[in-house]
């Protein structure tokens, strides 16, 4: 057999070999395949999750009595400019009417050159004794006419035969001589400048020497002594205050909750601010406490009338979208819009739901809750 015959005898059996290889590969994978589709249809059954634990605050409906709470600027309720009442140079500046100080009611701050003004009190009361002389002139006329007459036994014809409009003019005249001598001593007591109410003197506008026109500024001088609010409340808090309002007290606090004593509810609900459309409480804050300066921004608590089936919550029982949440009797998570009645001191105050007499609310809701949710219970303690 030479080398070709040798050839073409091989290549059949090369060609089933391979073919063999490729089925013994082929089975290997089918065997592979289906173990694996074995094992990837054998699941294991995992224990169901705890309910979360919720902390809760149970509460019963009460009576509370409503506490509505505003902001508002204190005031002095006199705040001025001091003018001059008459012109003329100025004299005399005192150590009161520097800016700063503090003064009482009736303290000199000013005077002013007074030479002018005492001229012009001499020169009434010059006047006046001339009035009351032509009037006893007046007099003695009228008197002397009246004798005459009556020793005549005769009638006068007239007044002016009994030199009565004379006496008239007389009498007139001392009247208005009277009234120029008091207007000149009330100029020359209007030279010294005095402060009208107590206060600080906030800022001073005239100098010594300077010439000052009637009317012009001199000082500013504002009230320490009497204060006064002007607090707007919204129709629904107005509805909640214990009426009629005048007259009563209200608590004042400072911006860090500081107690800063009482307002006395002066007037107010009349009308509305043609602006916030808010209605408007007026009060009077007589001998402040020291730690009360004007200018303040303080917060007003008034005490309104009392409001039955009520439930005070924490204000962190309520979520930003404005729900609360609660559990009910089987564990499960209830939510509710709350219809807020008033809030004070961090505490919501909302219309207690119909139904059962007790309430668990949840004092840290979550974002996770639903609706009718599973849930372990923990009572917050108190």
């Amino acid at each position: 057999m030479d080398d070709a015959e040798t050839r073409q005898t091989a290549r059949p059996q090369r060609r089933w070999l391979w073919i063999a290889l490729s089925l013994a590969m082929l089975t290997a994978v089918l065997v592979l395949v289906s173990e694996t589709e074995d094992t990837a249809n054998v699941t294991v059954a995992e224990a169901p999750s705890p309910a979360p634990t919720v902390t809760v605050l149970e509460v019963l409906p009460s009576d509370a009595a409503a506490t509505v709470t505003a902001f508002a600027e204190l005031r002095p309720r006199w705040d001025a400019e001091i003018r001059a009442a008459v012109p003329g140079r100025i004299t005399v500046v005192h150590d009161a009417a520097l800016a700063g100080e503090r003064v009482d009611a009736g303290t000199l701050l000013f005077s002013i050159e007074k030479t002018r003004y005492r001229t012009a009190v001499a020169a009434a009361e010059l006047r006046v004794e001339e009035a009351r002389l032509g009037l006893w002139r007046a007099e003695n006329a009228v008197a002397l006419a009246r004798r005459e007459f009556e020793r005549a036994g005769t009638k006068p014809p007239n007044e002016l035969a009994l030199r009565l409009p004379d006496l008239r003019i007389a009498e007139r005249t001392a009247v208005s001589a009277a009234a120029q001598l008091e207007a000149a001593r009330r100029q020359l007591a209007d030279t010294d400048v005095v402060a009208p109410f107590s206060g600080f003197i906030t800022r001073r506008m005239a100098s010594l020497g300077q010439t000052v026109a009637a009317g012009e500024p001199l000082v500013h001088l504002s009230d320490d002594r009497h204060y006064e609010l002007t607090v707007e409340l919204s129709q629904h808090d107005w509805g909640l205050l214990d009426h009629p309002v005048a007259g009563r007290q209200a608590k004042l606090f400072h911006r860090d909750g500081t107690p800063l004593g009482h307002a006395r509810i002066r007037q107010g609900g009349g009308f509305l601010d043609p602006r916030t459309r808010q209605r408007r409480l007026f009060l009077d804050v007589a001998d402040p406490a020291e730690t009360v300066l004007a200018g303040d921004f303080v917060q007003v608590a008034f005490d309104g009338r009392v409001i039955a089936d009520t439930l005070a919550i924490p204000e962190s029982a309520l979520t930003r979208a404005g729900y609360i949440w609660m559990v009910d009797g089987d564990d499960r998570l209830m939510r509710i819009e709350p219809d807020i009645v008033f809030r004070s001191g961090g505490t919501l105050t909302i219309a207690a739901p119909p139904g059962a007499g007790r309430w668990r609310v949840a004092i840290t809701p979550l974002a996770s809750f639903l609706p009718g949710q599973l849930v372990a219970p923990k009572t917050a303690e108190q």
